[in-house]
């Protein structure tokens, strides 16, 4: 496989009432060509903000460090996503190269607009199709997703098909113009578990069949240990520990990625209560000092873990994790 993204030093800052919070803190991650990685964290740990910066999609009022770098790498070279722009810049990546699934389709397609002639929209835009081509191509695209009778729901608009049918036509949208990396934001969360496991095997599908990347961002590892290569979890907008999904849910190396695994219900024995982490993921207001974790953390290491920033440790090959236990405690 080849380099597709190379993410460096990842730091974004909001302007809020209350002063600038951050929200996401140093995050650093590759994605080869023809990967899925799963972007795993509770809610409020930084996943979509994360995912949004790949196309500089975050509010105006974002504030990117000097020191990141995203750079796409495409077969006319290397991207740099930092350097661009303006909107006309951008369209290189927004749509065409990086394409977005939303977690709510509803929200992302326009209601008085039908959903063919948004698909034709953005493939005027970002091929150089005419407009019967890109009507073919759109109406192809929404079959290869299992949308039945394509031909009518391209006439329809999005509040006449259901819950999964929208989630096919954003995946049929997002994925007409080809893109070299797809990021799918939540893409299950909303649809029945028959519906998810059809929307998974569809992305594993197309996965082999384009070889584009994606970044699958959910809350749920045993999605991701379904659809993903790599996992990267995330808390408070940091990425706590990494690696193959293998490695990671069989040796989980950071007790958040372990209360992560345990809150998951057991099929082998349905009567266990599942075990949530305790308390709750602070306010970026409020970002706590050394390990972002230790707040909630029952394996604490004396107060090294509140007043230090964990480093990066080798757990094993392609693994790794940001936690004191393996520095601090393997030492005393």
């Amino acid at each position: 496989m080849s380099r597709l993204l190379d993410v460096e030093n990842l730091t974004l800052q909001f302007d809020t009432d209350e002063g600038r919070i951050t929200a996401v803190d140093n995050v650093s991650f590759t994605l080869e060509a023809g990967e899925v990685m799963g972007l795993v964290g509770e809610s409020g740990s930084g996943k979509s903000v994360t995912a949004k910066s790949l196309m500089k999609l975050n509010a105006s009022n974002a504030h990117y460090s000097d020191d990141t770098q995203i750079k796409l790498h495409l077969d006319s070279g290397p991207v740099d996503i930092m350097g661009l722009k303006t909107a006309r810049d951008m369209q290189v990546v927004r749509g065409g190269s990086i394409s977005m699934i939303f977690q709510e389709p509803m929200a992302s397609f326009a209601p008085a607009i039908s959903i063919g002639d948004q698909m034709v929209e953005q493939l005027l835009i970002h091929t150089d199709m005419n407009a019967k081509r890109a009507k073919e191509v759109s109406i192809e695209m929404l079959d290869r997703v299992g949308i039945s009778d394509a031909s009518t729901r391209f006439k329809q608009f999005a509040f006449e098909l259901s819950g999964g049918m929208r989630q096919r036509a954003m995946i049929a949208m997002a994925l007409s113009t080809k893109p070299k990396l797809l990021i799918a934001d939540e893409p299950t969360t909303a649809l029945d578990v028959t519906i998810q496991a059809q929307v998974i095997d569809l992305m594993k599908d197309l996965v082999t069949e384009f070889g584009m990347g994606i970044v699958f961002i959910t809350h749920d590892l045993g999605v991701i240990a379904q659809t993903a290569d790599t996992v990267a979890v995330m808390y408070l907008g940091r990425i706590i520990e990494k690696g193959t999904v293998r490695d990671v849910i069989r040796n989980p190396a950071h007790p958040y990625t372990r209360g992560l695994l345990a809150a998951l219900p057991s099929l082998d024995d349905l009567d266990t209560p599942l075990k949530a982490i305790p308390g709750d993921i602070p306010s970026p207001l409020e970002r706590p000092s050394g390990c972002v974790f230790h707040t909630r953390c029952s394996e604490m290491i004396g107060t090294v873990c509140s007043t230090e920033i964990p480093r990066f440790e080798t757990i094993s090959d392609n693994h790794s994790a940001a936690c004191h236990l393996h520095t601090k405690g393997a030492a005393s």
